[in-house]
């Protein structure tokens, strides 16, 4: 179960920053709240998925979630840059992700 509630949190993450640009500062009463929301949801199932997980591991785990799939939300729908170094790097996220899982698989 720890791992799902890594990869929640890491989804709610992508919420939160995408969502941040809707807030436009926290200035936008609807966007806050759900981006609030989001932020706070995230940080428990963090929490739930760092009870077995060890917090290197999840940590960089939920922050590779989170800045991968934020770019590849920037790029799908807002209409961010889709130039190949870019789409590598991120792959490069998504493999050093999947790496620790693995890893981690295998250590415990």
């Amino acid at each position: 179960m720890a791992w799902i509630y890594l990869v929640i949190a890491g989804i709610l993450e992508i919420g939160w920053a995408i969502g941040l640009i809707y807030t436009e500062g926290f200035s936008r009463l609807w966007p806050s709240v759900a981006t609030a929301i989001c932020m706070i949801v995230s940080f428990i199932f963090l929490s739930l998925a760092l009870k077995t997980i060890p917090v290197g591991t999840g940590y960089a785990v939920w922050t590779g979630i989170g800045a991968a799939g934020t770019a590849i939300v920037g790029m799908a729908v807002l209409g961010e840059s889709r130039e190949l170094a870019r789409i590598f790097c991120i792959g490069l996220i998504i493999a050093g992700v999947v790496g620790l899982k693995l890893v981690s698989a295998n250590a415990h």
